[in-house]
């Protein structure tokens, strides 16, 4: 269907010349599995919605510098944004190509890094020309989904949040308007920012919308003392908020966030309820924030959102749907129902694999170097990498890391002896060597780039020097293991000895449905069912469950891979109809 386009006027919006009102939620592709894309979108419609409010992450479309772009299954951004347009879903397109997100490094590929001189989100032509030959690839892909081309896409954003980066770069800002506009981007251009930002973040010309969670008000006024005329809107209505590893379960009153949203409209702005659905950060994808401590993000970016990880609707879903309705058009179906879910438990996992014994199958090529070598040296965004080095002497020492980015586990001669975290700061532990030539084995784990703020330059590995009582251990071998492909592994049920170990195990599934992965007894790792990477589960919490897609599922045999970095009670692990996000906080 062809699909009104948006214009901009001193007292609002039109649509094809009508006045119109955006009220978006935001849900993201790239969180979603891709048979689940149109039930999401068709519920954002019932809810009331009229528009759609997309990122686009730059560092899974283009994951190799100079490579092609990735737009197959779970990235066919074309057909996500089909699928809006089939549901009558005007779209807020937000390609970055910094998006935030609580995305691993703000959707920023880690290949930027390996230029330990590129000063990102700026000016600086070693950003910009990557970000130009990214545009180059993604707009092609954009132009025929344009409002003034008959689709979806009504406006489309101008980086993200960047007032609050403290850069103030405007010549990055123009130049991206310049690459946004000669690539036949003809719709409106908004910047979002934080009521605070705002000065440092728009651009002369370009609509400025506002993000805040409360105080709708004060805000929206402030709004209006940067930019006088045009159309008032809430770029991202925070309805929830994300969590951490080690943190509650992050929520808002239902109450409170649906009388702010009434203040929203009442006040006669739009909005973009940010997150409608937020989804799962599957695999390794999630983000992280660094204000003065490390934090990693959980798997789950359920948001307390109205739509809740498994797409059924909240309390919040029907009171915005109530207020809503107040302003505009709402559908007359009903609320939707709750999805069916699956329950299996007690699902043994009696087959094992070291990692450490089977690395060479996992990952490659092994690259030996003076000292280890960074992730991103090694051509790796995600996951971990084994580094192996002999230590000097026999007896007792202090083994210290310049920095461990984000957690280590330390071997000697395959036998733990400890573990460091970059969130605590960690940079030494003592050992015991039995012999001079010992074998001194470190996995490092990227627990999550930093996605927002002054930390974005992130790599990962073991950064600067390591010692032993302050003599520099030199002759290191690197192995990249990013478990993108798990087909190589040698499984058996004999015992698989120390360290970190796969346990896998099958079960029968009658018809496939939604269901959540408890881990009771595990300890800390990352679960593949039927090769889906479904994220990193830890026993701190708060998160205690993995949400599974239903059509990751199939009818009849499934397999299950748990990789377990320290070890499991009863290697048991259930399914169940209900997540354990953890305690509200």
């Amino acid at each position: 269907m062809l699909m009104p386009e948006l214009s901009i006027a001193d007292d609002g919006f039109r649509l094809d010349g009508r006045p119109f009102r955006i009220i978006s939620g935001s849900l993201h592709y790239f969180r979603i599995h891709p048979e689940q894309w149109a039930d999401r979108l068709h519920k954002a419609r019932l809810m009331g919605l009229n528009t759609v409010d997309v990122y686009v992450p730059w560092n899974l479309h283009q994951p190799h510098r100079d490579g092609p772009l990735v737009l197959d299954e779970g990235l066919d951004l074309p057909r996500f944004l089909d699928l809006a347009a089939a549901e009558g879903l005007c779209v807020l397109l937000r390609p970055g190509p910094y998006i935030c997100a609580e995305w691993e490094a703000g959707g920023l590929p880690a290949w930027l890094l390996v230029d330990p001189d590129v000063r990102l989100r700026t000016s600086d032509p070693r950003y910009q020309k990557p970000v130009e030959q990214f545009f180059e690839l993604l707009l092609p892909h954009i132009r025929p989904r344009l409002a003034t081309a008959g689709g979806p896409v009504v406006a489309v954003q101008v980086e993200n949040e960047y007032g609050a980066s403290g850069l103030r770069d405007r010549a990055h800002l123009d130049h991206l308007v310049t690459l946004l506009r000669s690539g036949g981007v003809d719709v409106p251009l908004f910047t979002s920012d934080q009521a605070r930002d705002l000065a440092d973040g728009g651009i002369p010309g370009v609509l400025r919308t506002v993000n805040f969670g409360r105080g709708a008000g004060e805000h929206l006024r402030t709004l209006r003392e940067h930019q006088p005329r045009g159309p008032l809107m809430c770029g991202e209505f925070w309805a929830g908020w994300f969590d951490r590893w080690g943190g509650g379960h992050k929520t808002r009153r239902d109450e409170e966030v649906r009388d702010t949203l009434d203040e929203i409209l009442a006040a006669g702005a739009s909005v973009n309820i940010y997150m409608f659905h937020g989804g799962t950060n599957f695999g390794f994808t999630n983000g992280a924030n660094d204000k003065g401590h490390y934090r990693p993000t959980v798997t789950s970016y359920d948001y307390d959102a109205p739509l809740d990880e498994a797409g059924d609707p909240t309390g919040k879903y029907r009171l915005f749907r109530e207020t809503i309705a107040r302003y505009a058009d709402v559908p007359e179906e009903p609320v939707p129902s709750a999805g069916a879910k699956l329950t299996l438990r007690g699902i043994r996992l009696p087959e094992r694999a070291s990692l450490l014994a089977q690395a060479g199958a996992l990952g490659g090529p092994t690259r030996r170097a003076e000292r280890p070598l960074s992730m991103e040296e090694l051509g790796q965004a995600f996951g971990f990498v084994l580094y192996e080095t002999e230590l000097p002497a026999a007896g007792d020492g202090v083994l210290c890391f310049g920095e461990v980015r984000d957690r280590a586990q330390v071997l000697v001669d395959g036998q733990p002896v400890g573990t460091l975290e970059r969130e605590n700061r960690e940079q030494a532990i003592g050992l015991r060597s039995p012999a001079a030539g010992a074998r001194l084995t470190v996995l490092v784990e990227n627990q999550g780039r930093v996605n927002y703020g002054a930390g974005l330059r992130d790599g990962k590995g073991l950064v600067g020097p390591v010692t032993f009582n302050e003599q520099p251990l030199s002759d290191w071998t690197s192995t990249p293991l990013p478990l993108d492909a798990l087909g190589a592994l040698s499984f058996s049920s004999a015992a698989a000895g120390t360290g970190p170990v796969f346990h896998r195990g099958t079960f029968e599934v009658a018809a496939p449905a939604d269901t959540f992965l408890h881990l009771p007894g595990w300890t800390k790792g990352n679960v593949w069912v039927n090769g889906f990477a479904l994220g990193r589960y830890w026993s701190r919490g708060p998160q205690h469950s993995l949400y599974v897609p239903g059509p990751v599922l199939r009818a009849g045999a499934n397999e299950i891979v748990v990789l377990e970095l320290h070890g499991t009670r009863a290697g048991v692990v259930d399914f169940r109809d209900a997540p354990d996000l953890g305690p509200a906080e």
